[in-house]
């Protein structure tokens, strides 16, 4: 039995039903190997969480900054509450030795899955703060481990993706928007891979590899910004 109290500490909140804490981090996948499971699986729990973040992070925006507009705000929004942030504040509280996962799951570390499942195990996270607490102690677990970081986020201009990133600088620098080209394909469709070249003008800055057009994109864009003396 995995000690909850560790957690709870992590959390910052004794739950009064640790029932709740529990299925926040059970993945459906362990439900499938172990149907008599005395708990469900945490989506439920996760699409409130979701809701409850969604709130909390656009009223203090909305609030803190009354004369930006709304374009911004929603930017700074999603670098708050993207996956990838999300699954840093799993790390950062050591969620995943809690995780229930089916045997597949627990073998499958270091991935984009992983990242997803530790970021929807925050979501049900929250989502069963809000149930037990409140919103007042939902919004302190929000503000503390994701809000916390919007000072770095935006002088490091982490609200951009590098894609826009890379845009918004070329134009400022040289007038020019950047386009990319697909260079090459390989691969079967279930596995392709593609070579994606970003360029200003005709000029080749930077080439990127990934398994979908988009990911060889944001990956040549962010070779562009490194590369690329700004």
């Amino acid at each position: 039995m995995k000690d909850f109290s560790k957690l709870e500490d992590r959390v910052g909140v004794k739950f009064k039903n640790h029932d709740l804490l529990m299925q926040a981090v059970v993945h459906r996948s362990y439900i499938n190997e172990h149907p008599n499971f005395k708990l469900g699986h945490n989506e439920r729990l996760e699409f409130l969480g979701d809701a409850v973040l969604e709130i909390i992070v656009t009223e203090y925006l909305f609030n803190s900054y009354p004369d930006t507009p709304e374009g911004e705000l929603t930017n700074w929004r999603a670098s708050l509450v993207n996956s990838k942030m999300l699954a840093q504040v799993a790390n950062e509280i050591m969620l995943e030795e809690y995780l229930y996962l089916s045997k597949g799951e627990d073998k499958d570390k270091n991935s984009k899955a992983r990242q997803f499942i530790l970021a929807n195990a925050i979501e049900a996270i929250i989502g069963a703060i809000y149930l037990d607490k409140g919103m007042k102690l939902a919004k302190k677990f929000v503000v503390d481990n994701m809000i916390s970081k919007l000072d770095n986020i935006l002088s490091n201009e982490l609200y951009l993706d590098p894609k826009s990133k890379f845009q918004e600088r070329a134009q400022e620098k040289f007038g020019q928007t950047p386009h990319y080209k697909v260079l090459n394909e390989a691969g079967p469709d279930h596995a392709k891979t593609f070579d994606v070249g970003l360029y200003l003008g005709d000029e080749l800055i930077s080439k990127g590899k990934g398994s979908s057009k988009q990911e060889a994109q944001i990956k040549a864009a962010e070779k562009g910004l490194k590369k690329k003396e700004w």
